[in-house]
């Protein structure tokens, strides 16, 4: 999968077309992550001892990786992502991710 945690994604699909936020956690076996604010869902909760009132909870749902696309901040767009092999100082090469439209590195 090319989506990392951390990355900003812009949402391509469902209610929540259009938004652009931060990765949360990426599961890789399931194609699935968690994008900040969206696909918001409400849990209800009994009460406890850690949450002696309970009620509804709203947090995040997963995602499938197919309804987001990586957003590059240099062309304020969202895009694909490349490979480059990059000379590093010992006699390997590094891959680092880009822009497949302005070629920056993400």
């Amino acid at each position: 999968m090319n989506i990392k945690k951390g990355d900003s994604v812009s949402v391509i699909s469902g209610n929540d077309r259009g938004k652009v936020a931060k990765v949360l956690h990426v599961f890789p076996n399931n194609n699935r992550l968690i994008v900040e604010g969206v696909n918001m869902m409400k849990k209800h909760s009994r009460p406890t001892q850690r949450n002696p009132k309970g009620g509804i909870i709203t947090k995040e749902g997963t995602i499938h990786r197919s309804n987001v696309q990586v957003y590059c901040s240099s062309c304020h767009s969202p895009t694909r992502v490349s490979q480059k092999l990059v000379d590093s100082k010992g006699s390997r090469n590094e891959k680092i991710r880009c822009c497949r439209l302005c070629g920056a590195e993400l």
